[in-house]
Parts: structure tokens; sequence; C-alpha cells
């Protein structure tokens, strides 16, 4: 059965264009346009049903066998996402924190139905869906188009290559993103997740070097560290370990807002299982501590 909310996102999504008179110019290269304007279509749907149980004190609950929660929201609006992928783009594959990836082919969209969970069972209001779009290409699968939409925060955030980033309810209505122009980590803003992983890695103590070096720190975690970084209201942020569904939408809006997007290691991309972000100007120095090379 069709959902009520995709049926009215659906008829709306008919009128959105690529421009605002009040607000920044946003330009789409012209092969992403529409698939941008899909990845608006489905947060509006997610939201809606993600929001429709949140709080909700019959959210139903479970633990995954990596001892994380899900819940039937996070079920449910994956399911939703990809029951409108299957005909809006038959030929796509699919790859889905909670059902795994179906389809082959060199295009693939990436969906975390809830990133964040552990917050949205709290009743914590920093959770998101990230929804990317991944082409093949030599260095492998690289995000083209990418849209983290936080619906509890009214907040949504969005970026396709060549484009730029912007934040958003949607294509008609956006500010442009643009990362900070910092140039000290004394000056630095760095927000993080937790520090767990990074002991567990064996990464703590260069970790610890970096907060004890930076202006300020803070614990924002999830999504939301990275788009703190596109918007330039924080200069850096990295975690120790994630999955390509945590990363992929983030990795293309700090990079399309002129930041960078890198493993630990240093390699371009949300490829690495874990994530470096910054305003770009920090981003060796910042790889430097988290390598204990300082």
């Amino acid at each position: 059965m069709r959902s009520p909310a995709l049926s009215r996102v659906r008829a709306a999504s008919g009128a959105l264009w690529l421009c605002s008179p009040a607000v920044d110019t946003v330009t789409v290269m012209p092969d992403y346009h529409d698939d941008l304007r899909l990845a608006h279509v489905l947060a509006d749907a997610a939201d809606a049903t993600t929001m429709d149980r949140f709080k909700a004190l019959d959210l139903k609950v479970e633990t995954k066998p990596d001892m994380t929660p899900v819940t039937e929201a996070d079920k449910a609006a994956e399911e939703l996402i990809r029951g409108h992928l299957h005909r809006a783009r038959p030929r796509d594959a699919i790859l889905g924190e909670e059902f795994g990836i179906e389809g082959t082919g060199p295009r693939r969209w990436v969906i975390d139905p809830i990133d964040g969970t552990k917050n949205y069972v709290r009743g914590v209001p920093v959770w998101a869906t990230l929804i990317s779009l991944m082409e093949a290409g030599d260095d492998g699968f690289q995000p083209v188009v990418g849209l983290v939409s936080a619906p509890a925060l009214n907040r949504r955030w969005w970026a396709a290559k060549g484009a730029g980033a912007f934040s958003g309810r949607s294509l008609t209505s956006a500010s442009r993103l643009q990362v900070s122009k910092v140039e000290r980590i004394a000056d630095a803003s760095l927000a993080y997740s937790s520090l767990t992983g990074w002991e567990e890695q064996g990464r703590l103590d260069g970790f610890m070097d970096l907060t004890r070096a930076c202006w300020r720190t803070r614990g924002y975690g999830d999504f939301w560290p990275y788009m703190m970084v596109a918007e330039g209201s924080v200069d850096i942020c990295a975690e120790p370990e994630l999955s390509l569904w945590d990363m992929a939408a983030n990795a293309i809006i700090v990079q399309e807002a002129g930041g960078r997007f890198t493993s630990l290691d240093g390699v371009s991309g949300p490829g690495g299982g874990n994530a470096a972000a910054s305003n770009g100007t920090l981003h060796d120095e910042l790889l430097g501590y988290v390598n204990q090379r300082y």
C-alpha cells in the first residue's frame, strides 16, 4: 500500500526548481538534478514516518547482533525509501543499514534511515536520515549526491557534485554552505562523538593531544559535526569507526562546502571505515594529531 506521506511529497515534487530569488541561487549539474530532487522526495517521506514515531510510548526497539539498537521507525523508513527507489530508479543498486545491499551496477543509493538511533530512542532530537547516491569511477564508488534531513531539528543539508552545498527544507528555499577560514588548530572548534572508539584503536593519546591543542571541544556526535563543519560553525571533526552509510552523504556535503573529508589515513572519500573532516586548511594538522605525528 502506498504511503499517504509519500503520495503527498511525490505530488509536491513536480513543483520543485533549483533557484530562489529570496536566498542563494542553487545550480545543480544537469546529470544530478533529478537525483537530488528525488532525494528530497525520499527525505520528505522518511521524515513523516520517523517523526510519527518519535517519542512514541509504544515504540518497538530491538538489539541487533552488533549490540546497537534498531527501532520499528528505522526499518519502516528504510523500507519506504527502498520501495520508492525500486519504482523511480529500478536499475540502481541500494545499500542500507538495516537491510543490506541489493542490485548491482555503477550507481548505488546508500541509506541510513536514522543516524543517531540511540538519541531517537531516548527522545533526543539529534538524529537524521542520510541519503546518498554513489557512482563508480576510477577511485571506486564516490558520492555524487548527498542529503541529510534532521526533522526534529527542522534542518536539512544537501549537495550535488560540482554544484555546492546548501541548507534548507527544499530546493526552492536554501542557503549556500561554506566552511570556516580558521587557520590555526589553537583557534579551532573540534567536534567528536565519544572517546571509547579512540581508546579501542590505540589512538586515544593522539586524539587527547588534539583536544588540548584546540580552542574548543564539544561531543555533538553522529551526523551533526559534519554539517557544522560544512556550515563553518565547527572547524574539524573526526570519528574512529564508521560504516559507509554513516559517511557517504556527509562526505559530499563537506566537500562541496569547500572542506575535506578523508579517512584517518588521509584517503579522500567515505570508504575508509573512519572519518576526518575539516575546513581544508586544518586537515593535515588534524590527521597529524590523530596519527600521533605531533
